[in-house]
């Protein structure tokens, strides 16, 4: 019996203590281990939602950005479209102007000629010269 008490002091020395300390700083290290895994998933956690925000903001203000680039394309088609009808009424007046000065010359012309025509037929017509 003493035998065998000596033999379980010896071995509790020799070799259960050591074997549980390292099997104890086996499970250090692991829960270490798995407190850093905690630590980086809530960081990456983190970070993805800083991530997310960012993208949205990129996105609200490149929305805002094309709504005000557009509302200018459209002032700026406005602008130019108002500078083409003011020009295309402009040409329609000038033309309107020759033409009716056009319309009067030839009207002129018309009196000068209907009278000469009608002075040639009143002289076959009488044949004499008239006034």
């Amino acid at each position: 019996m003493a035998n065998f008490l000596v033999l379980i002091l010896v071995l509790n020395f020799l070799l259960y203590k050591p074997v549980l300390k390292i099997i104890e700083k086996r499970n250090q290290k692991i829960e270490d281990s798995r407190e850093k895994v905690r630590s980086l998933d809530e960081t990456i956690e983190q970070k993805m939602a800083q991530y997310e925000e960012q993208i949205r903001l990129a996105r609200a203000e490149a929305a805002l950005q094309r709504d005000a680039i557009r509302d200018e394309g459209t002032e700026r088609g406005r602008e130019i479209i108002g500078a083409v009808r003011e020009e295309v009424s402009n040409h329609l007046e000038k033309f309107k102007v020759q033409l009716h000065k056009e319309t009067d010359d030839a009207r002129v012309s018309l009196r000068e000629q209907t009278r000469m025509i009608a002075r040639e037929i009143s002289e076959k017509v009488l044949g004499r010269g008239v006034q």
